[in-house]
This record gives structure tokens, sequence and C-alpha cells, in this order.
């Protein structure tokens, strides 16, 4: 069933409660924020095609690095709603591995980058910026007590969207487009 009509009345609960709360909770904005997040990063995922990632002697598929995050972030939103889940460090480890190695080929960051020299890259650039909302939602979420989630967790989020920035500096790069700072005219 599609629908249950208990939430009519603006109303949800999360996993292990029984006590129904406000869809304008700070749990609710963490938790939607995330999914806002993984339904973003698949729009990405469609646009990846075949795009490859070669770091080291590593190759990796844009699209399946975007499906392994996506489920991640299940994790992510279980772990705030309760559940016994939480990102493990490897996780972590591996993401800063592919950052390093996206990094190392990359042109040095002298300055701000505009965001939009290739639909790709403008795609992750706004996956990053919703990673980042994701994040600030998660903390409020916190702070308010309605959340609970490891250190692991919030450092993936963290580094969630440095990938994204990285993978959209690749995508530019990759298409032969040179990044252009801001002016500040």
């Amino acid at each position: 069933m599609l629908y249950t009509r208990k939430g009519d009345d603006g109303t949800t609960k999360v996993i292990g409660s029984t006590d129904r709360f406000s869809k304008g909770s700070l749990i609710t904005h963490a938790i939607g924020t995330l999914d806002e997040t993984n339904s973003f990063l698949g729009l990405c995922r469609a646009k990846a095609g075949d795009f490859l990632i070669e770091i080291a002697e590593e190759k990796i598929r844009l699209n399946d690095l975007i499906l392994e995050v996506q489920n991640d972030l299940f994790i992510i939103q279980a772990e705030l709603a309760g559940a016994p889940k939480k990102i493990v460090p490897e996780k972590i480890k591996r993401m800063e591995k592919i950052i390093d190695g996206i990094e190392s080929i990359l042109p040095p960051i002298k300055s701000f980058l505009i965001p939009g020299e290739t639909e790709l890259g403008a795609l992750l650039d706004i996956a990053r910026t919703v990673v980042r909302r994701a994040e600030r939602q998660m903390l409020k979420a916190r702070e308010g007590k309605m959340a609970e989630f490891s250190d692991e967790t919030l450092t993936y989020i963290n580094r969630l969207s440095s990938l994204c920035y990285a993978l959209a500096r690749l995508a530019s790069t990759k298409g032969g487009i040179k990044e252009k700072s801001p002016d500040y005219r």
C-alpha cells in the first residue's frame, strides 16, 4: 500500500517508536534531506553514463560508486530513525582514498570555482550542496535531542560533500573544460 492515511494529520513516526511527531520536526527535516540527497544522487547516477574514475591502478565506474553511496545513505537514515545501523570506518577510508586519488590528478585549487562547466559536474555540485544541508539538519536534530548518530556517520556525511566536489571537478577536467574562478567585479 502506497498510503496509510496515518500521516494525514501532519505526523509521522520512526523505527522502534510508537510515538508520533510532527513532520516539521528536526528529525524529519534531517531524514528528509538525506532522502533528497539520495534522490538527487540517483539523478547523477542516471546522467553518469559510462563515466570512469581512474585513480592509481583502480578503475571505478561512477554509477557503481554513487550506488554504493546511495546504499550508505539508507544506513544513515535508518540510524537517525533509531535502527541499530551505522556507518563503519572502512567506508570513510574508502571514500578518502577515492577523494585523494581524484585530487592527485586535478589541478590545484587556487580560489573558489564557479559550478556548471559540464552538466554532470553541475549536478554533482548541486548534490554537494544538498549533502551539506543534510549535514546541517542532522546536527540540528542531534542538538535538539531528536536524533542520535555515530561520529563516523557525521564524518561520512562530511566526506560525501568532499567526494561530490571532487567528482564535479573531475567531470570538468575529463570534459576538457577549464574551471572558472569568480572575478568578484
